[in-house]
């Protein structure tokens, strides 16, 4: 659970303030537009590629945003953060650049390219079983025996804020493509993106319904939307799209989601295998399992496109070559 003072929910000034520090240093991803898409779903889909971002996800954004803010001690302390990978990355990377210490909390069974790439940026990485050990109680308690800040992947005002800038560039890289959104499907996990775009976007496109995207089986999101209040995933699922694996929605997520967003869709583990595939057949794109959920969903329908322009993101491209080249030749 965030800290009573991490529960300040971020305001659209702070994910304007938020693109201000990350400018220089965050990729200003493009938006992309297909052809060969927008006829086989009879609609006009964009592309926001975060695989093309700093790290290769969405992720640096929060990071940066977070850690840039940081007093002088806390940044001589250092910072610790829990992660199956695009956070960890995240963090590490904007740690090295602003020469910050950082030990991650990962999962063991992490895909190794992230695991790697995390200690490249010069991080301490901390393993633990995914299936036995609270990650969160672990970060916590490394912690506070180091006096590190904690750097939460999602339930925290200047992470959210951070996250929503890829929502606000898609809103004015879309009007500057004269085209008003009718939808962005955004890829959720702990919905940091997801309530931080939808922000960015309500401020700047109001009329633009926005809905999360998620693996069977880890949409507690639509789950949680669906009750009106959080749920938790069952324990001991499995998914490939392991960036997305939150437990349950967070606290200050889910509150900013419930009020937004226009609902949440679900894709299984072989419809985002398909994507991947697609992604790379025809949009000559990398995308990991998590990051291939939101265009699963309009390749399957689960969105009706037809007719709409549509926004979806591609969170992510962190995926190992072993898991790729089995994906892509199936």
């Amino acid at each position: 659970m965030p800290e009573s003072e991490n529960l300040r929910e971020p305001t659209f000034a702070d994910i304007e303030a938020a693109a201000a520090r990350l400018s220089g240093h965050a990729v200003v991803t493009p938006l992309l537009e297909f052809a060969t898409l927008n006829q086989r779903v009879g609609g006009r889909v964009l592309i926001k590629p975060e695989n093309l971002q700093r790290t290769g996800s969405f992720k640096f954004r929060g990071a940066y945003n977070k850690l840039s803010q940081l007093s002088e001690t806390a940044r001589k302390a250092g910072v610790a953060a829990y992660s199956s990978g695009n956070h960890a990355q995240g963090v590490a990377a904007a740690a090295a650049l602003l020469n910050v210490p950082a030990t991650i909390v990962m999962p063991a069974d992490a895909p190794a390219i992230k695991i790697e790439k995390t200690r490249g940026y010069g991080a301490e990485v901390v393993l633990y079983e995914r299936n036995s050990q609270d990650r969160a109680a672990l970060a916590a308690e490394i912690a506070a025996q180091r006096g590190l800040t904690m750097v939460r992947p999602y339930d925290d005002p200047d992470i959210i804020a951070g996250q929503g800038t890829c929502g606000l560039e898609i809103a004015r890289q879309a009007a500057q493509l004269g085209a008003e959104l009718d939808a962005v499907l955004v890829c959720c996990g702990g919905g940091g993106l997801t309530s931080g775009s939808a922000m960015a976007l309500k401020g700047v496109s109001p009329a633009t319904a926005v809905y999360s995207v998620e693996p069977a089986g880890f949409d507690d999101t639509a789950r949680s939307l669906a009750a009106g209040q959080r749920v938790a995933n069952e324990p001991g699922g499995h998914s490939i799209c392991d960036a997305l694996l939150a437990p349950t929605p967070g606290e200050l997520t889910f509150a900013l989601n419930k009020r937004i967003l226009a609902g949440g869709l679900s894709v299984s583990d072989g419809e985002a295998a398909q994507a991947i595939a697609y992604a790379f057949r025809d949009l000559k794109l990398v995308v990991e399992p998590g990051g291939a959920v939101a265009l699963a969903a309009i390749l399957t329908e689960r969105f009706e496109a037809k007719g709409k322009v549509v926004a979806i993101t591609l969170s992510g491209g962190n995926i190992d070559a072993d898991s790729f080249a089995r994906i892509v030749t199936a």
